[in-house]
């Protein structure tokens, strides 16, 4: 399904972001997966194969998302196909309890970065439809971006939700924007998903973000409460939630743009549901 295609994927060395990296590498597709841990993206990139490239570092320092899709239009030779940003994570609190640094720090990874690496691949996704258009040929590009049910409201959540409504209208604008070039963008919005950042909190769960120590997770009492509320009954996998990346990845979504895909098992909170 994805011969011939290539890709860069962010938050590619574990989770949702491997799982993708591994359905697209296994279609065909040679891919560049990013992350901030540079040995766990290392050993993702050998294991995966397929010529799969590493990138490592801090997406929200200034220049690097530039880097990044730099180092992906010498790798693939200026062809850059797909772009899937997921790259995040959570620092969860109420509103009165929550800094200014904390609030920004999800608006940089989530909503910000995207921005950026967009920007950056912009020239790539759009400038050869024009050659293309002249030939009569449509030849489609795909941008999915990671956002969560959170995006419509989680109690805890006031930045990660803020944020992800960012990565809904980013979307949805540069649909209209790149539709004309043949480029679908889509978001795909998670409930839960079996990963780190919904493991039951303990020091095991903790993460290190640019030398701060994160603790990510959520209280098993919550996850479970949430679990009750999923219609098909238990959390998603990282693999089916890969899936629901990948269809907005291929030939199939072709005529689907600006749209929220969400992956949730029908859980029934929010205005998701």
């Amino acid at each position: 399904m994805f011969n011939d295609k290539t890709a860069v994927i962010t938050g590619g060395a574990r989770g949702i972001g491997l799982a993708t990296a591994e359905l697209l590498v296994a279609g065909g597709a040679r891919v560049l997966i990013a992350d901030l841990d540079a040995d766990a993206v290392a050993q993702a990139a050998s294991a995966l194969g397929n010529d799969t490239i590493a990138w490592s570092g801090d997406l929200t320092r200034d220049g690097a998302a530039e880097e990044l899709v730099g180092t992906a239009a010498e790798a693939f030779g200026g062809q850059l196909d797909i772009v899937v940003n997921n790259a995040g994570y959570t620092l969860d609190a109420p509103v009165h309890k929550l800094s200014d640094a904390d609030f920004q720090a999800m608006l940089d990874i989530h909503t910000i970065v995207p921005f950026r690496v967009l920007r950056a691949a912009a020239p790539l996704l759009r400038e050869p439809a024009k050659a293309e258009r002249a030939e009569g040929r449509e030849v489609f590009r795909k941008v999915v971006n990671v956002a969560s049910l959170a995006a419509y409201g989680n109690a805890g959540q006031a930045n990660y939700s803020s944020a992800k409504s960012g990565v809904i209208g980013l979307t949805k604008t540069l649909a209209r924007e790149w539709g004309g070039y043949k480029v679908n963008v889509n978001a795909v919005a998670f409930g839960v998903i079996d990963t780190r950042l919904t493991a039951p909190k303990s020091e095991d769960t903790k993460i290190d973000i640019n030398g701060r120590e994160v603790a990510v997770g959520i209280p098993e009492q919550a996850k479970a409460a949430m679990s009750a509320m999923i219609a098909l009954g238990r959390p998603g996998t990282a693999a089916e939630a890969a899936g629901g990346i990948a269809f907005l990845c291929s030939p199939w979504s072709d005529y689907v743009t600006g749209q929220v895909l969400n992956v949730s098992g029908g859980i029934a909170f929010g205005m998701g549901a």
